[in-house]
């Protein structure tokens, strides 16, 4: 059994998927650092706030002074509150739309390079190709 698991892990594909996962897993952190750092605050600048902060008390609990006077979601969950954090969920999305449009473009060109080898591959060399034409001139 230890076999096959070593047979399993030594496999080109788990090293290929594990590489995989730790590349997505930093992307995933790079377009976070972006929506956090750039966008976010860019959007701010019209909204006057941060826009991943933007929420809508939903229910204020027992301590209403404190949620009253709470400025993030964090403070008004903390004191009690409950809360419907629509910028920090249109950050969230924004952030997939991103990734996912990266992962569309870097899909692409593996295509158009994997198109590239295959049509390189196909296409004889020149000597080949003399060959053959000489070869069906002699049939005609």
């Amino acid at each position: 059994m230890f076999k096959e698991f070593k047979d399993f892990i030594n496999r080109g594909n788990m090293l290929d998927l594990a590489i995989g996962v730790v590349i997505g897993a930093a992307f995933g952190k790079v377009t976070e650092g972006f929506m956090n750092f750039i966008v976010n605050p860019l959007v701010g600048l019209i909204g006057g706030t941060d826009f991943s902060q933007n929420y809508i008390i939903l229910k204020k609990g027992d301590n209403v002074a404190a949620v009253d006077a709470a400025r993030t979601i964090a403070e008004v969950q903390k004191a009690g509150g409950l809360v419907l954090g629509y910028g920090a969920f249109i950050s969230t999305f924004i952030n997939f739309v991103i990734v996912a449009f990266v992962m569309f473009l870097v899909i692409k060109a593996y295509n158009k390079v994997k198109k590239g080898d295959a049509e390189a591959v196909l296409a004889a060399p020149a000597d080949v190709q003399l060959l053959t034409e000489i070869r069906d001139l002699l049939k005609k």
